[in-house]
């Protein structure tokens, strides 16, 4: 498929960086077979290289283990613990785009995601949210992007049954990054 910038309103080829004060790195996991429990990384980077052609683009990302927010102090330090992301030794979630492309007319970002040491090819659906300048002149660009990973490929094998059967936790993790990020160059 031939894809061009100019299909694109308002797109800027150049180095972005996230805007952490309106952005999140979130995830969710089924709970008790019944529910979802939600939480984000507090401390997160990001940098995206938009290319003159929109399929040239890149991503580099990262996220801090310790800062876990599931607003639940003591699930998060479970979380932080080798049951889980194993902090003090993988302090950092990673993630690098190695390709976009336009499935359906749909933006895919591929790349590699690094958790507990663990690197394991992903695929983020990607949503442009726009682009525009905010009050102080800076030009900003906007997207959500969600993929569904599964924990246990990342080594991340704790679980807990329950009385009546099933497991604690489900299998699926849901990733979702909502992004403001500033032309920087």
């Amino acid at each position: 498929m031939t894809f061009t910038a100019d299909q694109i309103p308002g797109y800027r080829a150049g180095t972005w960086k996230i805007d952490a004060t309106h952005s999140e790195v979130g995830f969710a996991i089924r709970h008790l077979a019944i529910s979802k429990v939600k939480g984000k990384f507090e401390d997160f980077d990001a940098t995206f290289v938009t290319g003159e052609n929109p399929l040239d683009s890149s991503v580099t990302a990262s996220a801090e283990v310790a800062s876990v927010n599931t607003n639940e102090k003591n699930r998060d330090g479970h979380l932080r613990t080798g049951d889980f992301f194993e902090a003090e030794q993988f302090p950092q979630l990673t993630f690098a785009s190695n390709g976009v492309r336009v499935v359906d007319g749909d933006f895919k970002v591929d790349g590699e995601l690094t958790m507990r040491g663990v690197t394991k090819p992903v695929t983020f659906d990607f949503e442009f949210g726009g682009f525009g300048e905010d009050p102080y002149g800076n030009y900003k660009a906007g997207f959500t992007a969600k993929s569904v990973v599964k924990r246990e490929d990342f080594g991340l094998t704790w679980n807990a049954p329950l009385e009546k059967g099933g497991f604690l936790l489900g299998d699926d993790v849901t990733i979702t990054i909502d992004v403001q990020a500033a032309l920087v160059q």
